[in-house]
């Protein structure tokens, strides 16, 4: 992929959103920002194309992914939290508008609690997915159907597990695995160098890698 194109970013304006926009803006790539609050957007560069609207509502997302070359979400519950299966539905809104569009590079964020037939979790991520079960079963829930939704879809797509983001500036080394969360915590620093740095790997392609410092 060449790197004179046009990213799509979802959540651009959240915690760790604001460090991939940040990274992504010093790598001179043009972006197309879908945003609720644009209040919120806390950076103005001529790189930089608002949208306002909401992920749930398939108009905005097909016209924020209209003339893009690759998508990359961060998105959270939001603030105010959003409902529960924000995930699923801007996932299927997601996959819709770049088969449209003929897109075919999606980048997305999720917590360690998905499974996958692949993992082989330890006792920590074991702990951590069953401590989400329990406290946050909608969401927690949803996030695994988000994950079926992507592997059924003839997309490109690469679903980033994480621990708990550390919002820092620092940077450190990064375990990449696809069978169990190593550490507890990956520096926001980190997780945006990651994803912008999918864009042009393939090597983490239609997989669900865990990403964690050490």
């Amino acid at each position: 992929m060449e790197k004179d194109i046009r990213i799509a970013v979802i959540g651009g304006t959240g915690k760790s959103g604001k460090y991939l926009v940040k990274q992504l803006l010093k790598e001179g790539l043009h972006l197309r920002l879908l945003v609720r609050n644009p209040e919120r957007l806390m950076v103005s560069d001529p790189l930089i194309e608002v949208i306002i609207g909401d992920v749930k509502d398939y108009a905005q997302v097909t016209n924020l992914i209209r003339g893009c070359q690759a998508v990359i979400s961060t998105l959270g519950m939001g603030v105010p939290p959003d409902e529960p299966t924000v995930f699923s539905q801007s996932t299927k809104n997601i996959i819709r508008a770049m088969d449209e569009h003929w897109v075919q590079r999606y980048i997305v964020i999720t917590g360690l609690n998905v499974d996958t037939p692949f993992d082989n979790k330890g006792p920590n991520a074991k702990f951590a997915t069953e401590w989400m079960y329990r406290n946050y079963p909608l969401s927690t829930t949803d996030k695994q159907e988000e994950y079926r939704l992507l592997r059924e879809s003839d997309i490109n797509w690469t679903l980033v597990r994480l621990p708990m983001i550390e919002l820092t500036e620092r940077s450190g080394n990064i375990d990449v695995n696809n069978e169990d969360c190593k550490g507890d915590k990956i520096s926001a620093t980190d997780l945006a160098s990651f994803l912008s740095g999918q864009l042009f790997d393939e090597s983490y392609v239609r997989m669900a890698p865990f990403i964690s410092n050490y």
